[in-house]
Formats: C-alpha cells, structure tokens, sequence
C-alpha cells in the first residue's frame, strides 16, 4: 500500500508541475527539479521523507 500512495503522490505532484509551470510561471518548473533530485536523493540513501510521513499517518507496506 505504501508503494501505491508514494507514486500516487509523486505522480500527482509532477502533473501539478507542469500545469503550474504553464499556467502560471515558468519559475514553477523549480518545484519539478526539487521532486527529480528527492528521488535521486532516496534510491541512494534509501530514506524518503514521504515514506516516513505515510507510516506516521498508518499507511501500512
């Protein structure tokens, strides 16, 4: 379930992204460079701050 929220998130965050950037400013498209190197960031340390959010709010794996 875990697996199924945190790319439900991810996902919904990156379609946010790209409708800001268009509708918006284009200074929106920082938001999508911070979600790209977050995900780098926890397939090397293999910590995410959104997995640790989900399980205090009880999503379980």
């Amino acid at each position: 379930m875990l697996n199924k929220y945190f790319r439900i998130i991810v996902g919904f965050m990156v379609l946010l992204t790209v409708l800001l950037t268009y509708y918006v400013s284009i200074n929106w498209l920082w938001l999508g460079v911070f979600i790209g190197l977050n995900l780098i960031q926890s397939a090397l340390t293999k910590w995410c701050l959104l997995e640790v959010i989900l399980k205090k709010l009880g999503v379980k794996k």
